[in-house]
């Protein structure tokens, strides 16, 4: 039988077909370096277990082969909607709380344990050991016994007892079922409880398995990255933002406002979970407390030596002695950490984005979407250029509306389609100087 090493280096192999292997590797090295009991906490609705049991479980246990253990709690709502169908057992909700009584609670625990059960079971079958816990994990207190019935909130989890599991080399698995003061078994909401494991274990990742595949826009495609610093005000404004996705929005943003800064919310589906995890172009929905991104239209208004840090940094290259004075800047889009900019210049008439940065560290948490989307709402129409070899052409050419080879560059373009001027910006770009002293033998 091949060793843990051996097959987390064949699943790493897999992965790096489909993606940059550097990037799986810093992913890995990111995620191991905290305490193993503190990767991520993961929550998988009753829908995905009903529909998607299977690959949640080959997920799950492509997780724990790689070396990373995720807390993993689930709910069953669909399923104890049926089963107290079936068994004509009448059940209201109030407040978006299911009023638990006696008979409802009795159903709730067979339900839950059911689906424990079988999700356990599916892990085992990848050969990765898990291990249920359907009650004792979590201690809760009555929210409003006359009006709720046997409904709890969440007051503590029993870490010991989880980090026991996550030591033994299996994948807890809990429900979202507490115990109150006495003994008695509740029934808890599934947000509730996951936002008291978050605060609990403090994971690096919080994840949401769900049919949709991550938030969706206006015109139903997933949102790559969200950055609460910079988005959240605007997007609670839109109009399309509504119902169940206004709901899902303000509890991510208490579950981070609650977490660790290097913490992150991802939403998308059990198959593309790894992909979401471990490549910067994501499968899903990314979402982070972030950072403001400052717009800069002079340049004594940025911390230039910081600038210059991040893009010698990003680049692996020296700039050149007085790279920014060649430049007639229009804008300069820092983070607040000057982990991620964006410098655009006025070339001839033309738009041209001379310098895209992401540091190392902030690659994979959305800075590259947040500082592209501040840049082109305020250059429609931009121009720039990039070395043919450059990794980062991938995310260009999704964003480009075209672009062309010449020699050692690819110039892109992007709101423009006047013939004329393209060829014109690409003659300009093609006999730049170059910006970094290693291109200048």
């Amino acid at each position: 039988m091949a060793s843990n090493r051996e097959m987390r280096q064949t699943i790493v192999q897999l992965l790096s077909n489909v993606s940059d292997g550097n990037e799986i590797r810093t992913y890995l090295r990111r995620f191991s370096e905290v305490d193993k009991s503190r990767f991520a906490v993961i929550k998988i609705g009753g829908a995905i277990l009903r529909d998607r049991l299977e690959e949640t479980a080959a997920s799950l246990a492509f997780l724990h082969e790689v070396g990373l253990t995720p807390i993993v709690l689930h709910g069953g709502g669909p399923q104890l909607d049926v089963h107290l169908a079936m068994s004509e057992i009448e059940s209201e909700k109030i407040d978006g709380l299911r009023v638990t009584t006696p008979k409802v609670l009795d159903a709730a625990r067979a339900v839950f344990t059911a689906q424990n059960i079988e999700l356990v079971e599916a892990i085992r079958k990848q050969g990765v050991d898990a291990h249920g816990l359907t009650q004792g994990a979590f201690d809760a207190r009555y929210i409003d016994q006359e009006k709720y019935g046997f409904v709890g909130e969440p007051t503590d989890v029993h870490l010991d007892l989880i980090r026991s599991i996550v030591d033994s080399g299996a994948i807890p698995i809990l429900t979202c079922l507490g115990v109150a003061p006495g003994g008695q078994l509740v029934n808890m909401n599934a947000d509730a409880a996951t936002r008291q494991l978050v605060h609990s274990v403090q994971p690096m990742k919080i994840i949401f398995l769900v049919d949709s595949g991550g938030l969706l826009d206006q015109g139903g495609h997933v949102i790559d990255s969200i950055n609460l610093a910079s988005d959240y005000e605007e997007l609670m404004a839109q109009n399309w933002v509504h119902s169940g996705m206004r709901l899902k929005l303000n509890e991510i943003k208490r579950l981070l406002d609650d977490s660790s800064p290097m913490t992150s919310v991802s939403i998308t589906t059990p198959s593309a979970l790894a992909r979401e995890l471990f490549t910067h172009t994501g499968a899903g929905t990314m979402v982070r407390k972030g950072e403001v991104i400052h717009r800069y239209s002079e340049w004594s208004q940025v911390d230039q030596r910081r600038l210059a840090e991040l893009i010698e940094a990003a680049f692996g290259k020296t700039l050149v002695a007085g790279w920014h004075g060649q430049l007639s800047l229009l804008s300069a889009y820092v983070s607040d950490t000057y982990r991620a900019a964006a410098v655009v210049a006025e070339m001839d008439g033309f738009s041209y984005l001379d310098k895209f940065a992401i540091h190392e560290t902030a690659r994979g948490e959305g800075f590259a979407r947040t500082v592209w989307d501040h840049m082109i709402r305020d250059s429609p129409k931009l121009f720039w250029r990039s070395r043919s070899d450059n990794s980062f052409n991938a995310f260009y050419e999704k964003e480009a509306d075209g672009l062309m080879r010449t020699g050692q560059w690819t110039v892109f373009w992007k709101g423009e389609h006047d013939f004329d001027r393209i060829a014109m910006a690409m003659k300009i770009m093609t006999d730049l100087p170059p910006s970094f002293e290693e291109d200048l033998t």
